[in-house]
This record gives C-alpha cells, structure tokens and sequence, in this order.
C-alpha cells in the first residue's frame, strides 16, 4: 500500500470524468497541513480553477484560516505539486464528516423509569410529625429550667437574659436612633419629654446617647464647611445649624437670641453662614 505522501506526489490530472482526486487527497490530509484544532473546524470543499475553496463553522474560524493562507498553499504544493493551486477561497458552511471517520450512532430515545409521586409518603409525615414532637419536648425542658421568651419574636434564651433576643435587640435601638434622631432635627426643642411622647419605649439614657452622637455627627459637618470656608451648593449646614443651636442649648426656638447662635457656633462658622442671608 502506497504512503499517502507518495500518492500525493504521485497525483496527475485525471481525466475529464473522472472524480476529484486532488479533493479526495487534500481531505485525507487535511488534519496534516493545518493541524487538528482547525481541522475540527474547516474542510476543503472544491478545487476549481486554481483556486481552492475552504469552508469553515463560522467567520471567525475563516479569519483564522486566512492568516495561514501562505502556510497552507505550501503545504497543498508541496503534496501536490501538479494540482496548480495557486489561491484559497474561504466560504462559512455547514461541514460534513471527514472521511473515515464513524457516524454517530442515532441516539435511542432513553427509557425513563416511572416518575414516582409527588404526594409525601407515609414515613416523611410521621419523620416531620417525630421532629415536631422533638422540637416540642425540648422547648418545654428548656422552659422548665428558666428559659423564657423574646418579647418580639418568642426566642427561647437562657435564664436572666435580657428581654429581648440580640437581632429584636439590635432592630429596636436601630428603629429607635432613626426616630429620634429624625425628630431631633425636625422639633431640637421637644427634649426628652417631648419626644418620649412620639417614640414608644424610648428611655432617657437612649435620648442621651442619641442626642451625644447627633451632635458630634453634626459639628463634624459644620467644622468641614468653616475650615473650607464655603457651604454646599444647597446650603443644608444653614438649617443644620439650626437644629445644633437648639439641640445643644435646650432652649426653645422664641428663647434663642442673636448672641446665643454666636456663642455656639463661633465668631468664623457664624459669618460663613450668616453674611449673606
């Protein structure tokens, strides 16, 4: 049996009639010339001409190839050298199995097993019935050894805990620092008593933390301003000014005076806010 270099070498024109035979040959070798990966993914399809036409997956793979171009007439030459191959055309289209190579068998359509019920059986109801009833027992034990309640959402913890469960604990002081704090910019003058009245279960210790932290959050904000002697584009540290004056005085807004405001705020701070108005 011939080599297949020898057969290419050996190649002349057929005649007319006859099957393509340089096709026949470039197909059986086309892995060779241009390597497996692109081989996958193009094939020779007709040589007519001089010309021989390379059809690809897609247009990115055709690109590809046309960087190979002068590699692959080489390679054609060199194989057949009395093809007269002498230019590559690159079309996209859908390739066929390259010869010699198995079909796929057809797939057989897969038997699948019966789907089994969806309706829960009798050995998960009575498995969620026994974890209830474990669920159950332990919370009572718990409870008869001083576990109680969260007061919000019925958490068991241990004896002597606080009222309320750490996350109802955490979600109360949240809510609580956002009312009181909205009402500290809105109505400074209300005071504890005040705002007691609007925000349920608000202790005074809670006011005090809260009022502490607005007004150092506050002066960082005005401090800003007066260090960069300018006020924001919508002037918002005039009205939060406001709401410092009275916060940090105790005093209502008819018992305020001129030089109060000044005291407060300070000769610089006071002018930069001030002067224009």
């Amino acid at each position: 049996m011939l080599k297949l270099s020898e057969a290419l070498n050996g190649w002349q024109p057929a005649a007319s009639g006859a099957p393509p035979e340089p096709l026949t040959l470039l197909e059986a070798g086309w892995e060779q010339i241009v390597g497996s990966k692109v081989a996958q993914n193009s094939r020779p399809t007709r040589v007519a001409d001089g010309t021989l036409t390379i059809t690809t997956r897609s247009s990115a793979w055709s690109h590809q190839l046309s960087l190979l171009s002068e590699h692959v007439l080489h390679a054609v030459a060199a194989r057949l050298p009395k093809a007269g191959i002498r230019a590559i055309r690159f079309r996209v289209g859908r390739l066929s199995e390259p010869p010699g190579r198995p079909q796929r068998p057809a797939r057989r359509n897969a038997i699948r097993p019966p789907a089994r019920p969806l309706g829960a059986s009798a050995d998960a109801v009575e498995a969620l019935a026994r974890f209830r009833r474990d669920v159950e027992a332990e919370r009572g034990a718990r409870e008869s050894a001083g576990s109680r309640e969260c007061r919000r959402c019925a958490a068991l913890m241990p004896p002597g805990a606080d009222p309320l469960c750490p996350t109802c604990s955490n979600a109360r002081i949240t809510q609580l620092t956002a009312a009181t704090g909205r009402l500290m910019f809105e109505a400074p003058w209300l005071g504890f008593a005040g705002t007691v009245a609007l925000v349920g279960g608000l202790q005074e210790e809670e006011y005090e933390r809260i009022r502490s932290q607005l007004l150092a959050h506050w002066w960082r904000m005005l401090a800003r301003a007066r260090a960069a002697k300018q006020l924001s584009r919508d002037g918002r540290e005039r009205l939060i000014a406001s709401s410092y004056v009275l916060l940090q005085s105790r005093l209502k807004p008819e018992e305020i005076m001129p030089a109060t405001v000044r005291s407060i705020l300070g000769d610089e701070l006071h002018d930069l806010l001030y002067s224009e108005v």
